[in-house]
């Protein structure tokens, strides 16, 4: 199984629309898919560094999906999203004149954001089901 996404996705859109492409061996039964999308919020610097992981959404795909031995088989989804701002973006966002200011305090305190996005499929028969991971970059 593989995420097959866009290479940027705008927050404003509020949701990844991507592709999942299922190619197998022999034939397989998929029952159902689960999507998740984390926030990876790490800040401060070496020894005083936190990092915090969000669930911002979640969503399972109940549909089953015959994937034919050696042909490859696109499924497409759509996971709707809202992220979380915190105090400071919000300001920054109101306020052109305090945005970079907000943007250069982010920098001094190393505030960073990594979105990721994991899909697992439930197949009928097998032990160890099949996964995909990617890093998003959220514009």
């Amino acid at each position: 199984m593989e995420l097959v996404l866009p290479d940027a996705i705008e927050e404003k859109g509020g949701a990844i629309k991507g592709k999942l492409r299922f190619h197998t061996m022999h034939t397989q039964k998929v029952k159902r898919i689960k999507l998740s999308l984390t926030e990876k919020y790490s800040r401060g610097r070496f020894k005083s560094k936190l990092t915090d992981q969000y669930k911002i959404a979640e969503k399972e795909l109940h549909q089953e999906i015959i994937v034919p031995s050696g042909e490859p088989i696109e499924v497409d989804f759509v996971l709707p999203f809202t992220l979380v701002k915190s105090e400071m973006d919000e300001y920054a966002e109101k306020n052109i004149v305090f945005r970079k200011l907000v943007s250069a305090a982010k920098k001094i305190k190393n505030v960073k954001s990594e979105y990721t996005l994991e899909v697992e499929a439930v197949v009928e028969g097998t032990a160890l089901n099949p996964f995909d991971k990617k890093v998003l970059n959220i514009i």
